[in-house]
């Protein structure tokens, strides 16, 4: 929610000094062009999606895997890769420790959530061990 209206407020703050950008020097010749004004809304335009971009990050789950999306990139994981579900005390967001020894951020899953991040961890830690206690299927169906 924050990150939207910190979009709508750069878009509007820059529309305004757009509107403001008017003048000439003192031999009548304009300082600010038409294009100087659509130059600033666009530049508003482009931080709008920077802030939004924070936006992005999502976590799904379900029994088999977990989809995760960050603000560049995402991942999708079976759980038989996943070792562990992380929330490190002080850490500012969940983290997935893998078999293989990686790390994979899970950027939307925040300290700043507060119970609503706990209430996430724990229901991924409940699926993580769910997979594990569910025996894998052989490929061929035997």
């Amino acid at each position: 929610m924050v990150a939207w209206v910190a979009a709508v407020a750069v878009v509007v703050v820059s529309a305004a000094v757009a509107t403001g950008l008017r003048g000439s020097t003192g031999a009548g010749t304009a300082v600010f062009q038409p294009g100087d004004q659509i130059a600033m809304i666009g530049l508003g335009l482009v931080g709008a999606a920077a802030i939004l971009a924070f936006t992005r990050p999502l976590v799904e789950a379900d029994s088999e895997r977990i989809r995760i999306r960050n603000i560049v990139g995402g991942y999708e994981l079976p759980w038989q890769v996943v070792r562990a579900v992380r929330f490190e005390h002080g850490a500012s967001w969940a983290t997935l420790e893998l078999a293989d020894d990686d790390v994979v951020s899970v950027l939307a899953v925040q300290r700043a959530d507060k119970e609503h991040a706990v209430r996430a961890v724990r229901a991924l830690r409940t699926l993580l061990e769910e997979s594990r206690a569910t025996p894998a299927v052989p490929a061929d169906g035997d």
